[in-house]
């Protein structure tokens, strides 16, 4: 199933849209954040407890390959990796080269 996808405009935004989807009864291992910055993404991922996108994603091979990628090409591998098009990919990575923030959840 297709993952719901939230952009946002801060962290602070962010952080209650994680709360909101907690109290609509999403698994924290079905939440993901995602900026365009991985030390963002990092402290974003642990002040929310939701996740970032990883190798149980990713795969091993596309995340050993997003060592070698620009950061918008390992971005787009990253979103594509949980069920978004290429197309979609390309979408979000736009919204988070302007500075948006995403929040992801996956249903199961």
């Amino acid at each position: 199933m297709k993952p719901t996808v939230q952009v946002l405009d801060s962290e602070v935004a962010a952080i209650h849209a994680v709360r909101e989807l907690n109290q609509r009864g999403y698994r924290q291992e079905d939440i993901f954040v995602l900026t365009h910055n991985d030390d963002q993404t990092d402290i974003l991922a642990e002040t929310t407890n939701s996740n970032k996108i990883g190798v149980s994603e990713e795969g091993v091979f596309n995340s050993l390959a997003n060592m070698f990628r620009s950061q918008g090409d390992e971005l787009r591998s990253k979103l594509e990796s949980i069920g978004l098009t290429d197309r979609e990919a390309a979408q979000y990575e736009r919204e988070l080269d302007r500075g948006r923030v995403l929040v992801i959840a996956k249903l199961h």
